[in-house]
């Protein structure tokens, strides 16, 4: 799970709601997924609520900290 929106750098911890993702994983923030019309802008795909993890599961199966926000 990507730990960031990929339109404005929000934060997006994986055991929080709020994020929209595409079947490529590529994650945005509510305000971008709103603002995108819900279509990924990578590859054109639908953007759907991402499912949050849950806490207990952190320490086996990681949430990822690659961050994909690239400024400018």
């Amino acid at each position: 799970m990507r730990p960031d929106c990929e339109g404005c750098g929000t934060d997006l911890p994986a055991a929080m709601p709020g994020a929209f993702i595409c079947s490529f994983e590529c994650t945005f923030c509510a305000a971008c997924a709103d603002r995108l019309d819900e279509q990924c802008p990578n590859c054109g795909g639908e953007l759907l609520d991402r499912p949050t993890r849950a806490v207990r599961h952190h320490a086996q199966h990681p949430p990822s900290v690659t961050r994909r926000f690239k400024a400018g």
